[in-house]
């Protein structure tokens, strides 16, 4: 993908590709048993429960089976640990070898690095079959799986070289990305591009890339394909207050709180009541009430206070002004009547009319 190609045609709101599911040469069933059954019977029971392997695919922790055999946790890991090594030795690893450089193949073709929830949904459909899979990434040195951080989902690898370079390169995307703004998904995929440098070429197409960029915790994207750190408002979506926000920061104008509950329901097919709506913008310091009904995004400039604080603040700041140039400045900041801008500046208790014509705060 070269610079501002593929990343600039990206449709809005777009995700990562998921993998389809994968048809193997092989029969994981019969192959996950015949690996089993190279392993001590004893050892074989606790790799069967640790897995869910058995009849029943609920995997259970060291502690469970070690009360249910009255030893240890330590314990059932250490017969664990010399299972999976008997299996690791036997005939039937060294001839499963052809399976396992399959499976490696294919996470290869998904990037050699892919999120373990991911990746494990696209190896089975229901969870026995899945459980097998994981049974076999565990048994084979080829596979490499990390465990989830602050940073990063769990996920699986097969290239520690370029893990590690996929990994320092989420971090440097992070830090570029500014705390509480987003960003296009085009100019995210350009920017992340330049942090692959190190990576091999053949790598650098967009669902890889979107693949790669689901690994992080730290950064996300909201339902309009904007991205940014998980952090931003406009990304942590979290109820009807960031829909409202989302809705009213693609209007790109103050929006009433009728055609903002809209929005939701038609932009994000979210049902979302008009009243609630109401009362989720009015509390809410993202919104500031412009006019009857209508909100605007705080960011875009607008203050909190009523028509006689705009005009209060007006004349603070830019001094004795005349009623025309007082009208003129409270209409940027509110969609109101001049009357009702009048009626406010005329009320004696807060503002004087000079000499001149002019008028100010008292």
């Amino acid at each position: 993908m070269t610079k501002g190609t593929k990343a600039k045609t990206a449709k809005k709101g777009s995700a990562a590709k998921k993998p389809v599911s994968v048809s193997f040469s092989f029969d994981s069933s019969a192959l996950v048993k015949k690996l089993l059954a190279a392993a001590p019977e004893r050892a074989r029971e606790v790799l069967i429960r640790r897995f869910g392997l058995g009849t029943d695919a609920a995997r259970e922790t060291l502690e469970a089976i070690g009360d249910r055999s009255s030893i240890t946790r330590e314990r059932v890991r250490q017969i664990e640990a010399a299972g999976l090594d008997a299996v690791r030795a036997s005939k039937a690893f060294k001839e499963a070898k052809a399976a396992f450089v399959e499976l490696s193949e294919y996470i290869h073709s998904l990037g050699v690095i892919v999120p373990e929830e991911e990746l494990l949904l696209a190896l089975g459909k229901d969870e026995k079959t899945r459980n097998r899979f994981r049974f076999l990434l565990v048994l084979d040195s080829s596979f490499f799986r990390e465990r989830e951080t602050n940073d990063f989902l769990s996920r699986w690898h097969i290239d520690a070289a370029t893990a590690k370079s996929i990994h320092e390169a989420l971090s440097r995307l992070y830090a570029s990305l500014p705390d509480d703004e987003v960003i296009s998904e085009g100019d995210l995929l350009d920017r992340f591009l330049d942090e692959l440098k190190g990576v091999n070429d053949a790598y650098k197409n967009e669902e890889v890339m979107k693949r790669w960029l689901s690994l992080s915790k730290r950064i996300g994207s909201n339902p309009l394909g904007e991205w940014g750190r998980t952090t931003a408002p406009a990304i942590r979506i979290k109820g009807i207050r960031d829909y409202a926000y989302l809705a009213i920061k693609r209007h790109g104008e103050p929006m009433h709180f009728s055609e903002v509950a809209k929005t939701i329901g038609t932009l994000f097919s979210k049902k979302a009541h008009v009243a609630t709506t109401h009362n989720e913008l009015i509390k809410d310091p993202r919104f500031v009430l412009v006019g009857r009904g209508l909100y605007a995004l705080t960011e875009w400039g607008y203050k909190p206070g009523v028509v006689r604080d705009v005009i209060r603040e007006t004349l603070e700041k830019t001094g004795p002004m005349k009623k025309d140039e007082i009208i003129k400045q409270v209409k940027e900041a509110r969609f109101v009547k001049d009357n009702t801008i009048l009626v406010n500046l005329n009320d004696s208790r807060y503002f004087k009319r000079m000499k001149d014509g002019r008028y100010t705060a008292v």
